[in-house]
Formats: C-alpha cells, structure tokens, sequence
C-alpha cells in the first residue's frame, strides 16, 4: 500500500508539472498574442494625431512588446521546466532572460530615436528641425545608449564595471596612438556639428581643394558631397579643419559685374547711356537697390571706352540668377542702340603719312595685272 502511495505521488507530480509547463506555454502564446493585437490597434490610433512622439512610440515598440511577452513567457516556462528535470542547460535560463531585456529596451530606445530623427525634419508633425542638427543628436543618443546598454549587461553578468573602465582608460591611450587618423576624423565631425560652417542639403566649395556639390550626408568619420556631375565624393571630415570652405548656399545675392565697352565714336553719348543703364536698374523689379549699384564710365581702352555695371539680383537661385542677368545685358544694348552708339569690338586703325609731291603710278606686274 505504501508503494502504491509512493507512486502515485510521483506520477501526480509528474503530471502537474507538465500541466505546469504547458499552461505557462500556453499562456505565453495567448498573452503575445493579445498583445500584437494591441500594439496594432495603439499603432492605428497614433496614425489619427499629428504628434510625432506616439508614432515613434508605435514604432519603437511594435516587435519589442511582442518579443518581450515571447522572452519573460518561455523563460518562466523553462524555469517550470527546470523543476522536473537536472539539465545544466536551463541554469542560463536567468542570465539569458537579463541579456534579452537589456537588448529588447536598448533596441526600444534605438527605433524610437531613429523614427523621430528622421520625421522631425519634416513639416509633417510640426516645424521641421535643421537635418545636421537632428542626425547629429540622433548618432550621439544612439552612442550613449549603446554604451549603457553594454556596460549594464556586463555588470549583470558579473563584471567589474570600475575595472572595465580602468582597462578601457588605459587600452584607450594605445588605441588613440593607433587610430590618429580615425579620432581626428571623429572630432572633425564634431567640430562641423558644433560650429555648423554648412549642413545637409547646402551646396559648398573649397579654393583650397577641388570640391565642390551639395552635402548629402555629414558622418562621424566622412563626409559625403555629391558634385554638379552627380558623382559622390567623399571628404575625411579631419580635411576640412585644414581649408577654406565656402558655403554658397548662405548667400543673401547674386551679384552681376560687366564691363562694357562702346566706340570712341560714341564717347559723346557715353553720359546718357551710364544714366539711362542706372535707372533701368534701379528700377528693375529682380534687383535689390538696398545693395550697392553702380554704373560708371570706368576706362579709356585700346579698341574702346568702357563702362561697368556693379549691381545685385534678389534671388540667389543659379538658374533664375542667369534669366535675369540674360534681361538685363539685354535691356542694356538696346539703351545703347537708342543713342545711336554701338557696342565695340576690337579693331585696329592704320595712319599712313601724306606724301609731298610724289604721285603713285601703278606699274604692270609680271603678270599683267597694276602693282
């Protein structure tokens, strides 16, 4: 009877802890399964509202909620799962279930800031942030947040993290004497969030090297330019603490400086047509006459007497820059037209001296013909 006894109890504990196991299997299915719902139903919402930061919030935490229900259900289940068994597999179960929240909350982190770094630029939600400014903040959270994520998990694995530290302090002045190149880089990045000499989008120029396109992309170790003939080009940010950048894209006019020249035959009219060019000027609607204007008779040539035109357009656009620029020399050699005065081209006059008392006779040449 006593055996009887004895197994029964071992075949009842036996059974509830499949049933255990099962239950908890089970219920970890049911609850991801609740919980996608919700997450989609919380994602359709989001999409209603115009603010930005519940839509990261969907985003970011769509795949992580699920994976975490998945993550904290089958290791409960495998701890239930323990009970009945002597592995030495499922002692991992704990750490693992540490690792993976770590990972799943870092991975949370990361999607959230890299939905609103690339949304919060444009006019979608509400003012658009500056590109450079926001990939800048993105990269720096996104680094800070990798960082804490390692050091944590290496604290819950065992780690000293003051000793880490301390060997990464000294490994750190090996790897900065091996990597000049890399850091340099690295702070010329820096440098350009800081001072922000151009940004994302701007078109820029160097006098001391051959660069020149827009910026599509400005990185920790490199920056990305794409030049006029659409080819990229890539610039070490270090390069750009050792030249002169120019930076186009910031400039408030486009200036247009001609030199003029007329005949010397029409130097009588050269004073009406200075003062008509500077009041079809300053009359133009596409130029700004809060910039400096000038039309001045400017130098006695050796085919012609010129004058300049020093004056600015509003707009800044290259395209429209040269459509006003085309009407304006236009406008000015009709005003030169009206005066009777014709705009000069080089020439050369030959002055032979007057011969006292001598006549030329033409003699036959050789073939006949008057030499």
């Amino acid at each position: 009877m006593t055996e009887f006894l004895e197994s029964f109890r071992t075949s009842f504990t036996f059974e509830r802890w499949v049933a255990e196991v099962f239950i908890a299997a089970f219920g970890t299915l049911l609850l991801a399964w609740i919980t996608r719902r919700a997450v989609g139903r919380f994602v359709d919402r989001t999409r209603k509202t115009k603010n930005i930061y519940d839509d990261a919030l969907a985003y970011a935490g769509r795949q992580p909620a699920v994976w975490m229900v998945y993550l904290l259900g089958l290791s409960w289940t495998a701890e239930l799962a323990d009970q009945g068994t002597e592995v030495s597999f499922f002692q991992l179960v704990s750490p693992v279930r540490t690792l993976g929240v770590i990972a799943l909350l870092a991975l949370f982190a990361v999607r959230f800031i890299q939905f609103v770094e690339k949304h919060i630029v444009t006019d979608e939600y509400s003012t658009p942030v500056d590109p450079t400014t926001a990939s800048a903040i993105g990269k720096l959270l996104r680094i800070a947040i990798m960082i804490t994520a390692v050091l944590t998990a290496a604290q819950s694995l065992g780690f000293s993290i003051a000793g880490l530290l301390a060997f990464g302090g000294v490994g750190g002045i090996a790897v900065g004497f091996a990597a000049q190149d890399l850091l340099a880089n690295f702070f010329g990045g820096l440098m350009i969030y800081l001072d922000r000499p151009f940004k994302v989008g701007d078109w820029i120029r160097s006098p001391d090297k051959q660069i020149e396109g827009t910026v599509e992309d400005i990185g920790w170790r490199q920056t990305r330019i794409r030049t006029f003939d659409q080819r990229p080009l890539y610039v070490p940010n270090a390069t750009f603490s050792t030249i002169a950048v120019e930076n186009p894209s910031r400039m408030r006019n486009r200036r247009i400086h001609e030199t003029i020249g007329v005949r010397y035959d029409d130097l009588n009219a050269m004073t009406a047509i200075v003062d008509e060019v500077r009041e079809m000027l300053m009359n133009h609607e596409a130029i700004d006459t809060s910039r400096t204007l000038m039309v001045n008779f400017n130098a006695f040539n050796a085919s012609s007497v010129d004058f300049f035109v020093y004056t600015f357009t509003k707009t800044t656009v290259w395209t429209e820059f040269h459509e006003i620029k085309q009407d304006v020399l236009l406008r000015i050699a009709a005003i030169i037209g009206r005066h009777g005065a014709e705009i000069a081209f080089p020439t050369q006059t030959l002055h032979l001296p007057a011969t006292e008392g001598r006549e030329l006779v033409a003699e036959p040449g050789e073939d006949g013909t008057a030499v």
